[in-house]
C-alpha cells in the first residue's frame, strides 16, 4: 500500500517550514561576512562617533553662549544700577556720555561726510561734541565744512571756556 499525499498538502507543509525558517533567520542578527560589510559597519561607527563629538561641541558652545549672555545681562544690570543716582535723574547727567559717544561716532566717519551732518546740528551740540573730539579729527572736519559753518564753530570754540580733561 502506497500512501499518496495530495500535492496541495505537501505545498502547504513546505510553505510553513519556509516561513518558520525565514522567521528564525530574521530574528538572528546578520553579521557581515564580507570585507564590504565590515567596511560599511566601520564607516557607520566612525560617523556615529564624529556626530556624537560634534553634538558634544555644540552643547558646549551653547552652554558658553548662555553663560556669556547671563554674564552680560548681569553686567548690564550692574552698570544700570551704578548709573542710577540716588536722587532724581536729569538729562544733563547723561549728557556728557552721549557727547563722548557722538564724538567717537563723528571721529570714526570720513571728515567730508561727517561735516555735512555736523553742520546741521545746533551750535551748542557742535561745540560740546567738538570739545570731546581729538584735535586732528576736529580740524579735518572743520576743513570739510562750508566756510560759514566752520567760522561759526571756530568762533564758538574760541569763546567757550575749555573744560579740563575734555580731550
Amino acid at each position: 500500500m502506497t500512501i499518496r499525499i495530495p500535492l496541495l498538502s505537501l505545498t502547504t507543509a513546505m510553505a510553513g517550514i519556509a516561513a518558520i525558517g525565514n522567521a528564525v533567520a530574521a530574528a538572528t542578527p546578520a553579521t557581515p561576512d564580507s570585507r564590504l560589510g565590515l567596511s560599511v559597519q566601520q564607516d557607520l561607527a566612525t560617523r556615529d562617533r564624529q556626530a556624537a563629538s560634534r553634538q558634544q561641541a555644540l552643547d558646549l558652545r551653547e552652554q558658553a553662549v548662555r553663560a556669556s549672555a547671563a554674564r552680560i545681562k548681569a553686567e548690564l544690570e550692574a552698570s544700570r544700577a551704578a548709573a542710577t543716582p540716588a536722587g532724581p535723574a536729569t538729562a544733563q547727567d547723561a549728557a556728557p556720555d552721549s557727547y563722548t559717544d557722538l564724538a567717537s561716532i563723528y571721529q570714526a566717519m570720513k571728515p567730508a561726510k561727517a561735516a555735512v551732518v555736523f553742520e546741521q546740528l545746533d551750535l551748542d551740540v557742535q561745540l560740546k561734541v567738538a570739545r570731546k573730539m581729538r584735535e586732528r579729527s576736529t580740524g579735518m572736519m572743520l576743513a570739510a565744512m562750508t566756510p560759514k559753518g566752520a567760522a561759526r564753530l571756530t568762533m564758538a570754540l574760541a569763546r567757550a571756556p575749555r573744560a579740563t580733561g575734555a580731550r
